[in-house]
């Protein structure tokens, strides 16, 4: 018996246990109050799906009002409307929760070999506040909208007829705040007081670095939006001059203050995307990853550099030439823990045993689409350049390609990657990488062709346009609705997995870290028995036992209780 697995030695043959986490209690109930990171994870899966279909819908809706340059089907009010609603949905309930809150929570324990997080009743409470902000930005929509952008700046905020749906904006956002930083302490803790005997930080998987650096821009960058949105809500409420110009306040604070959080936000969104990217690398790879603290410790100079970097975003607000200078000399800074996570990847697929699995076809396209989007960050980082740029589709595309198709690209990759474990059951393979391929094809059509409008003088937030962009449009649109069917591709056969899938072996990938040591699904406890703690990229010590049985732990590991590799 090892990890919890009963086998057959004769024919391979895997018994699935007939009680894990999803039937170890029933009813609604016990998953609205349970305590287990895992129930907990699934529960915050489903609502950053949630989110990023409401974001999804609201994209596709505005593409397709941007298949010709005058009214399609949304007036000017309504698409500023729609473009508001993607934008804060995507960013505030997909791109930064998503990985941390529902593969990190499920992961993180498991990968520590522990039970669960240090401190499950506040995970719990993170997760009721996050459901609090959905619910918030879901009254706002049916209140009639919000068009100030989702940045909220002033003074675009400052219309009497909107007040309240900006009240509940302004709330949502605080109360999600709290959610996040809640989350980045439970796992910091999780990290340094359950952190298994024999695992050092060294021994430690790249996902558990990233999400140790992601929870440190948490709880400290995090706060400043919260403090921000709080006196923007007392501002409105009371017409006490803060930030708006009519009652004596100073817009541009407002955007100081915002982007001071919101740039190290965008590696609370990317962080994590990189740590999933390792393990899957790694794993589809068999290879060791290479330079594995370069790149651990590479998370933490992100997490660092993010913080003195927010005023590239403000090169035209009337700054000083200085702090121009000194912004733009940081962006080029905070580019080279980026490449040294790059130029390790590459390198661990070097002479690797690549196996082109859903997961690593999302891999590779990450190290594309992160790839592009982080060179094209280089000439928004150059003054000169970022003047002409500034406020164009070159801006959409730059953003969408670093945020929106890393983090999606990663999302779904991880979700393919842990779905046997978290829910005992594989997806069809075949659909999965169609609608990896489709993805990917997706995205570079959508954005590809908005680079070269931007360029051009395109300005971005435009309902309509010079008839000059349509043909940019018309392709951009096109690839939004490729990578609109890429997303219900998924969403269906992942569904149809939990009902007709095969049942899904302890390890199908081969891959070393401790998660896979427990069963598919795992028991409520994580591990039936102690897993043996080893190099998260050990993977010599496992062999195949067949393509229905995946791999278990090799015979001399489990009786000697060592991995048979070295230290790396």
């Amino acid at each position: 018996m090892a990890g919890g697995i009963v086998e057959k030695p004769a024919s391979g043959e895997v018994i699935h246990p007939k009680v894990h986490y999803l039937n170890a209690s029933k009813g609604l109930k016990s998953w609205l109050v349970t305590l287990d990171h895992k129930r907990i994870a699934i529960m915050y899966l489903v609502a950053v799906s949630v989110a990023l279909l409401l974001g999804g819908f609201w994209a596709v809706l505005l593409r397709t009002e941007l298949l010709g340059p005058r009214d399609m089907i949304l007036s000017n009010d309504w698409y500023n409307r729609a473009f508001t609603l993607h934008g804060a949905v995507m960013v505030f309930l997909f791109i930064i929760p998503g990985i941390p809150a529902s593969l990190g929570n499920f992961i993180l324990p498991m990968q520590l070999g522990a039970k669960d997080l240090a401190l499950p009743r506040v995970n719990l409470m993170s997760w009721y506040l996050y459901v609090i902000g959905l619910v918030f930005f879901l009254a706002v929509l049916f209140l009639g909208g919000l068009d100030t952008g989702w940045t909220l700046y002033p003074p675009y905020s400052s219309g009497r007829d909107i007040q309240w749906n900006l009240i509940l904006s302004y709330s949502a956002v605080f109360i999600l705040g709290f959610s996040s930083i809640l989350t980045g302490l439970n796992f910091i803790a999780t990290m340094h007081k359950l952190r298994p005997k024999g695992m050092s930080m060294y021994h430690m998987p790249l996902f558990l670095w990233a999400l140790y650096a992601t929870s440190l821009i948490q709880v400290l960058a995090t706060p400043v939006v919260g403090l921000t949105l709080g006196l923007s809500l007392v501002e409105h409420m009371f017409k006490i001059g803060i930030f708006l110009p009519q009652y004596g306040g100073d817009p541009v604070m407002y955007q100081h203050f915002f982007w001071f959080y919101s740039h190290p936000a965008v590696y609370i969104m990317v962080l994590p995307a990189m740590g999933v990217q390792s393990e899957v690398i790694a794993t589809f790879s068999r290879k060791h990853v290479f330079g594995y603290k370069a790149i651990g410790w590479s998370s933490i100079a992100i997490a660092a550099i993010g913080f003195i970097v927010w005023g590239h975003h403000m090169f035209v607000s009337g700054q000083s030439p200085t702090a121009g200078i000194i912004f733009s000399l940081l962006t080029f800074f905070v580019a080279i823990p980026s490449a040294i996570k790059v130029f390790n990847w590459v390198a661990t697929l070097y002479k690797g045993s690549i196996d082109f699995k859903s997961p690593m076809i999302y891999a590779l396209s990450f190290i594309y689409l992160f790839g592009i989007g982080g060179l094209t960050g280089l000439f928004l980082a150059s003054i000169a350049t970022n003047v002409h740029l500034h406020d164009t589709y070159f801006i959409i595309a730059h953003f969408h390609m670093v945020m929106v198709g890393s983090v999606l690209t990663a999302f779904l990759g991880g979700v393919h990657y842990w779905w046997p474990k978290m829910t005992g059951r594989m997806y069809n393979e075949t659909l999965g990488r169609i609608a990896a391929v489709m993805v990917f094809i997706g995205f570079n059509v959508t954005f590809m062709p908005q680079f070269v409008a931007g360029t051009r003088g395109m300005p971005r937030r435009y309902a309509n346009y010079l008839d000059e962009f349509t043909i940019f449009h018309q392709i951009s649109t096109i690839g939004a609705y490729i990578l609109g069917a890429a997303v219900v591709l998924q969403a269906g056969y992942l569904i149809h997995s939990l009902f007709k899938g095969k049942k899904a072996p302890p390890n199908p990938w081969g891959a070393a870290s401790l998660e896979w040591q427990s069963t598919s699904p795992p028991d409520f406890h994580n591990f039936t028995e102690k897993p043996i703690v080893m190099g998260a990229y050990d993977f010599e010590n496992w062999e195949l036992v067949s393509e229905d049985a995946g791999y278990r732990l090799k015979r001399e590991v489990v009786e000697t209780g060592k991995s048979l590799s070295k230290v790396h």
